[in-house]
């Protein structure tokens, strides 16, 4: 798990293949005037999706997983905070949904990260998140990487 702001993006750039074209879609398509929905960057093995919700509060986010992708998930616009566990700490609520790349837990989380709008937060396979812990509205981009 990663939180930095979007001007320093590029230290990341090494760390995967594809987070270079990941944090150049961010700063240069101006996801901020996209309206909700899915975005193709490179099919399946990259793509952000905007969306505009609520905040939930802390007691209102619930840890999720995925394995397929790495989520690096952008504040647009709010005070964005999301919780994290390490996965090997979770109790699984629901079983994994290969279609929709989904894991719930009903842990609660052991640490929670203020994500506010111009930063981001990179989940890797192996980070349970808890997003829409922040309150009022919350617009974000998450770009869906694949991780291998």
């Amino acid at each position: 798990m990663i939180v930095d702001t979007l001007a320093q993006s590029g230290r990341y750039a090494a760390l995967h293949p594809a987070f270079a074209r990941a944090f150049e879609f961010l700063t240069a398509a101006d996801p901020g005037s996209l309206a909700p929905g899915r975005y193709d960057i490179d099919g399946d093995r990259m793509y952000v999706s905007i969306d505009h919700q609520e905040g939930r509060g802390r007691d209102g986010a619930r840890l999720e997983a995925h394995r397929r992708y790495i989520d690096i998930q952008l504040t647009l616009h709010g005070d964005e905070e999301i919780g994290w566990s390490p996965l090997e700490a979770c109790s699984m609520a629901t079983p994994y949904d290969a279609a929709r790349d989904i894991s719930f837990f009903d842990s609660r989380p052991h640490a929670w990260l203020a994500v506010p709008a111009g930063t981001f937060a990179i989940f890797f396979p192996d980070d349970a998140h808890a997003p829409l812990a922040g309150h009022g509205p919350l617009r974000k981009a998450i770009v869906k990487v694949a991780s291998v």
